[in-house]
């Protein structure tokens, strides 16, 4: 079978994103990868079935199709190799198992994804391992926490909802010192904004569901590893055949070739909405790492390429009522979790009932905000006929 020639290394990696796991004249000369949907793999002859030669065994094990995409996202991450889940919280999951024993010790960012802390509190305590949460802005000062029984640090930049930056590569110079397996929820990111394998991780999440898919359509894990934890993660990998549909994956790879000019987008229509927002007379402050006035601002720049769609702002004190009349009135922000999907969303939070190491003392309602691709004056405007029903709820409750 023809091939192409080899790419050349020099390329970026918005020429990467387009090329990366593809052979077409694998597959009759067609551009994309098509779905392979099976679980029967046949064999020619005995001895080649009793050997299992041949580079697809079974269909928990990989079809052309999910080879594809993890081949692309080892490319794009400098991994030693990729492993698919079936959603985010999976390839969180995943990653964890993949690290850790009954007996062991873990440190956990306290500004972590909700349902990995729930799953670190309940079945990783089931099964004898004992976590421990963390200031996010710890730093190298990680090392107090580090016991003989640590056996990995897990890391998210910036933190969820409440976007606390860390200090990554500090964490990872302490962790592997004290030989510690380093990981790192990376979704925010993306490998194009925040190159995790780079920067000392060993194992990076991203959840497929939000950049890389871009449509709000699927639900998507990736887990990439260093060599020093690759066959680790894929064993794990194997045991719990944790395979996701091969329609998502078919839609995860057509994503693929246009997030690095999607994140793009969302990044300057959320740096100039954020912007906007500091501006405002009814908010307290913007919880971005972008902009210069945040704390975490120098981490950001240094160890950051870029930033994404997501935000959150804190809101001047105000009702629950007035709170409710603004987000209620809203016509192109819709109210769901999730997001890095093409439309605008809001959600209220407060992570204040589940943080243990620091406190959620935000002094007003806080917001979570993805901004979109929708032109950003009508989502100005949606926003202040919301501020104006915030005002006037207040002011009647007075």
């Amino acid at each position: 079978m023809s091939k192409l020639p080899p790419k050349p290394e020099n390329i970026s990696e918005r020429t990467r994103l387009v090329h990366a796991g593809r052979e077409p004249f694998d597959q009759h000369g067609f551009v994309n990868t098509p779905i392979y949907r099976g679980s029967t793999v046949l064999y020619p002859t005995t001895d080649d079935l009793l050997h299992r030669r041949g580079r697809y065994s079974y269909g928990t094990k990989g079809t052309p199709t999910t080879s594809s995409l993890e081949t692309a996202w080892t490319e794009l991450t400098g991994a030693a190799g990729t492993v698919l889940a079936p959603s985010g919280l999976a390839a969180v999951t995943l990653a964890l198992m993949s690290c850790l024993k009954s007996g062991d010790h873990l440190l956990m960012t306290d500004s972590v994804y909700l349902p990995t802390r729930q799953f670190c509190n309940g079945m990783l305590k089931k099964f004898g391992v004992e976590t421990t949460y963390y200031d996010p802005g710890i730093g190298a000062g990680i090392e107090a926490l580090i016991r003989p029984n640590t056996a990995a640090v897990f890391t998210e930049a910036p933190g969820s909802q409440s976007f606390e930056m860390q200090d990554i590569p500090a964490i990872a110079e302490v962790a592997h010192r004290r030989g510690a397996v380093v990981l790192m929820d990376n979704t925010w990111a993306t490998p194009l904004l925040f190159p995790p394998h780079e920067r000392g991780v060993d194992i990076a999440i991203e959840a497929g569901t939000k950049y890389l898919s871009g449509g709000s359509d699927l639900l998507l894990g990736m887990v990439s590893a260093n060599e020093r934890c690759f066959k680790a993660l894929r064993d794990t990998y194997d045991s719990f055949a944790m395979c996701p549909g091969p329609e998502d994956v078919f839609l995860g790879l057509r994503g693929l070739r246009t997030m690095a000019l999607r994140l793009r987008e969302h990044e300057k229509q959320a740096l100039e909405m954020a912007r906007w927002l500091d501006a405002r007379p009814e908010v307290a402050k913007v919880l971005h790492p972008a902009l210069e006035s945040y704390p975490g601002h120098e981490i950001w720049k240094r160890d950051f390429k870029g930033s994404s769609g997501l935000f959150s702002v804190v809101l001047k004190p105000s009702s629950n009522q007035a709170l409710a009349a603004m987000l209620d009135g809203l016509s192109l922000f819709g109210m769901g979790y999730s997001w890095g999907g093409f439309e605008s969303l809001v959600i209220p939070f407060d992570c204040a009932s589940y943080r243990t190491a620091t406190r959620w003392e935000p002094g007003g309602h806080s917001l979570r905000f993805h901004i979109g691709l929708e032109d950003l004056d009508d989502l100005k405007r949606d926003l202040d006929a919301g501020f104006a029903r915030l005002r006037e709820a207040d002011a009647r409750a007075a």
